[in-house]
């Protein structure tokens, strides 16, 4: 069986905790930021951790980390 390759955009988009959790950035930050509050734009800037349910399926995508 060959190895399992990481997938390269996983890779650049989430990175380990020292608990073994994966932490990501949170989505509608990018563009289109005039009509969005000044709160809803700060809150999009802290990084969250990456839903328990969703895991198994990022491990797929992450198999070395």
């Amino acid at each position: 069986m060959p190895k399992m390759k990481t997938v390269s955009g996983a890779k650049k988009r989430f990175k380990l905790t020292a608990t073994g959790k994966l932490k990501r950035k949170k989505a509608y930050a990018s563009h289109i930021l005039t009509k969005k509050s000044s709160k809803r734009k700060r809150n999009l800037r802290t990084p969250t951790l990456v839903a328990k349910v969703d895991l198994p399926r990022m491990r797929s995508l992450l198999p070395n980390f």
